[in-house]
């Protein structure tokens, strides 16, 4: 019996390499994090397509098994701890996670590391859901409401959090300065949808951002990261 038996969610998704670490995603800025960390450390996995747009599969009763708050990314680590397969969700949690289990881009140095973890929060709790609104309103539903004024909010602290990561890469490469971290993974998509996907480069004066736009053409250079993109293909 395969150690991924016991997970409803593999009856919709089956593993056709049990033995690799699990990832059910779609590329969107969350879902390219933990893509890109796999393909950043070299772990084996499989990944697995979940459509949540029109078939909204994150929130069918396998996905929700994994994850109950039905957000893409989730895994399952068939050697998890003590050599037990591990259900994870939140790609925070993930990035940390693998970095710990592979002791790679997380700084070993304590203070560097809870350093490294305080900007992925940042990311998590700032940066994501205000670049993420930013995209509703100025791309998506939202840019037909008549009332311009959660665009303007939004549009307003997204600068804002452009210019402490600007700050912050003052004199850096990378987030932790001359090594390439989970803070740095956990950002580049988002960036990258702003003047990509959600066409807000002049929305946010982003050129002006000079420190940011140099760390985003390293990142994108970067091989893993190319390929961690185009992760999970659609079937």
């Amino acid at each position: 019996m395969s150690a991924l038996s016991t997970f409803p969610i593999t009856q919709r998704w089956p593993a056709q390499h049990p033995e690799r670490l699990q990832l059910y995603s779609l590329n969107t800025p969350n879902g390219v994090k933990v893509s890109i960390m796999l393909e950043e450390i070299g772990l084996p996995y499989e990944a697995h397509y979940v459509d949540i747009g029109a078939a909204n599969e994150s929130h069918t009763p396998e996905f929700l098994s994994l994850n109950p708050n039905g957000k893409i990314p989730a895994i399952i680590d068939p050697n998890g701890p003590n050599g037990e397969p591990l259900g994870l969700f939140e790609s925070g949690a993930i990035l940390q996670y693998l970095a710990e289990k592979t002791g790679q881009l997380l700084p070993k140095d304590p203070a560097l590391r809870y350093e490294t973890i305080q900007w992925v929060f940042w990311q998590m709790g700032g940066a994501g859901p205000m670049f993420g609104q930013l995209g509703f309103f100025h791309k998506f539903a939202g840019k037909e409401y008549e009332d311009k004024r959660p665009l303007q909010r939004y549009q307003a602290e997204s600068k804002r959090l452009l210019g402490v990561l600007n700050q912050r890469l003052e004199g850096r490469n990378w987030i932790m300065g001359d090594e390439y971290t989970i803070a740095d993974i956990s950002l580049l998509g988002w960036v990258r949808n702003l003047i990509g996907f959600y066409e807000a480069r002049e929305l946010l004066d982003f050129d002006s951002f000079t420190n940011v736009a140099q760390w985003l053409e390293r990142g994108l250079a970067r091989p893993a990261v190319q390929r961690g993109l185009e992760v999970p293909v659609k079937p």
